[in-house]
This record gives C-alpha cells, structure tokens and sequence, in this order.
C-alpha cells in the first residue's frame, strides 16, 4: 500500500507569538500589500499576537506605531475606499457607507469623507454609469422591474434615482410616497 500524502489530515502547527517588533513587522507586510483600517489591522493582528493582557498592550504599541509612521490612517482609507468604489464600481453613496461601517469607519469620519466625496456627483448620472458597466439590459415585465429596482437600490442609489433610470428606459413605474425612506 502506497503512503498517500494527500489523504493525510493536516495538523497545523501552533504560531509562537509575536512580540511588538514581529507584529510590527507583519504589519507592514499586510499593509504594503492593500490599505486596510485600523480595525481591520488590529483584527488580524489579534491571531498573531500572545493571549491577553500582553498581547492586547503589544498590539496598541504596533498600531501607535503605524500612526506614527504614517503607514495606518483611518482618514486615508475611507478617503481611498470611497474613492474607488465610486469611480470603479459605480456604487451610490448608501452602498460605500455601508461598507466603510463594516471597515470599523467611525461614523463621523464616514459621514464626512462620503459628503466630501459625493457632494459634486449627480447620482442619476453615476446609476446610469452602473447600469452600463453592469450591462444592464432593459426590463420587460415586472419581475424584471422588480429585479433591477432590487439591483440598484442594492448598489446604493436612493429609490428616486432607481425611478429616474427606470424611467429613462422607457418603463412604467409607480411611485409610491417614500419621505422617510429617502434619507
């Protein structure tokens, strides 16, 4: 019978923990490969650091670091991630606020950093910009028109912005009063 290396199971052997000069070190590893949080960053940290109270002070001391350097900035971040979810994705403003607060954005950065960001963009414009990159095609029937509000509200853009591309294809569409939704 041969030896099969394949249908062994595989034990992983335990990491030694890492002290502040190798969390220091693995973090600017993980950094220089894509820009994450703060939250983000003491998140994988956490793995590779010792349990408790030493492990928590040491990754603290990392994280002052990486401020300090200027390799960490929460602000940076939003500001970049904002910025390539709308020009590359086409996303609406709710869709990248939703996922700057999966980041650990705090809201008052988020806020501010989506105003700055959408405050020049006509969102219409930045839908019909979605459905083109999306390819879109369009809806015949209601389920179709059902699908495709589903799809833009889903991608960000406000229920008035969803009627206006609907419209612009041609589609009949019933407004339905939506004053506390809008915001």
């Amino acid at each position: 019978m041969a030896f099969d290396r394949a249908k062994m199971p595989r034990v992983k052997k335990p990491r030694e923990p890492l002290g502040v000069a190798g969390l220091l070190e693995y973090a600017v590893r993980s950094l220089a490969s894509k820009m994450k949080s703060e939250r983000d960053m003491r998140f994988r940290m956490r793995d590779r650091a010792e349990p408790g109270e030493a492990g928590q002070a040491a990754i603290d001391a990392v994280i002052l670091k990486l401020k300090e350097y200027g390799y960490l900035s929460d602000e940076r971040f939003a500001a970049a991630y904002t910025r390539m979810r709308q020009e590359n994705e086409k996303f609406g403003k709710r869709r990248v606020q939703q996922g700057l607060m999966q980041k650990g954005i705090p809201n008052e950065l988020a806020n501010a950093t989506l105003t700055t960001a959408y405050e020049d963009v006509d969102e219409v414009a930045l839908a019909r910009q979605y459905v083109e990159r999306k390819r879109m095609k369009k809806p015949e029937g209601e389920k179709e028109i059902a699908r495709a509000m589903r799809r833009l509200v889903g991608a960000g853009f406000s229920v008035g912005t969803v009627w206006k591309v609907l419209r612009g294809w041609g589609t009949e569409v019933e407004e339905v009063d939506v004053e506390g939704m809008e915001e």
